[in-house]
């Protein structure tokens, strides 16, 4: 009697480790998925020479979810020792992503305005350059629970799930989009929500696990999920305006 009521708070203890495991696992095969058509395929095929940015970008953005990944399998295997020690590098590695996140938009801009389509580009720039206040919010807060796991996880997990949008988004490009669509230049912004509401469901599915887990849904994923919808039908909303298409001028010539 005594072993099964120490062992089974342990047990429980270990399912949302295991959750968090299996759905990084998840992510991980979205982001490479989701990108095969428009990257991988072509890096294979060698049909692909774009700017080094891009090189640099699926480079941070893809050891990401690894690091994602391999962080959530310390946790689920106990080894919590390992999962500290590699915060900081967690951190510069997010640093960089967020980096070039801007630095990708800049140069994707500047080569469609030389294609005449910049405003078309600085439309859609909206929805990524408006959810890096976002990342850098909900990541800078999960730092600061590092030492509050129950908030910790779920933040990264909503994090991580916001992140696939455009991982989505090219699934839905690739499935949808007529032939030769995407050479007539990027796509209108609110393209974006569709993704984003699958983003969202990811954000669901830890809802239910929390319900059948705790028997209550955490308020971070509650926060977090109208987090990730209002800032992309934000960026949405403004992406045609004045406003936006003058700010969007002024980072690329901050970038020089």
């Amino acid at each position: 009697m005594q072993e099964a009521i120490v062992s089974a708070p342990s047990l429980n203890a270990q399912a949302p480790r295991r959750f968090h495991f299996w759905m990084a696992l998840v992510f991980a095969l979205v982001a490479f998925g989701g990108f095969t058509p428009s990257y991988w395929q072509h890096v294979v095929s060698g049909d692909f020479a774009p700017p080094p940015i891009v090189h640099i970008h699926g480079a941070l953005l893809f050891t990401w979810t690894l690091f994602y990944l391999a962080q959530t399998a310390w946790i689920a295997t106990g080894r919590i020792s390992a999962h500290r020690a590699w915060g900081l590098a967690g951190i510069s590695l997010f640093t960089l992503l967020i980096c070039s996140i801007v630095l990708l938009k800049i140069t994707v801009i500047r080569l469609d305005d030389a294609r005449g389509l910049g405003d078309a580009s600085r439309r859609f720039a909206a929805v990524a350059i408006c959810g890096v206040p976002l990342m850098i919010g909900m990541f800078a807060l999960a730092i600061r629970n590092v030492a509050r796991p129950e908030i910790h996880r779920r933040l990264m997990y909503s994090l991580m799930a916001g992140m696939l949008i455009p991982a989505f988004a090219r699934v839905f490009l690739a499935l949808l989009a007529p032939p030769g669509a995407l050479d007539s230049g990027p796509p209108p912004a609110f393209f974006a929500i569709p993704p984003t509401l699958v983003a969202m469901l990811l954000i669901g599915v830890a809802m239910i696990d929390d319900r059948r887990t705790l028997g209550r849904v955490h308020k971070v994923y509650v926060w977090s999920a109208v987090a990730v919808l209002l800032t992309n039908v934000f960026a949405v909303a403004i992406s045609g305006t004045a406003a936006w298409m003058a700010m969007a001028r002024g980072l690329e010539r901050l970038a020089g």
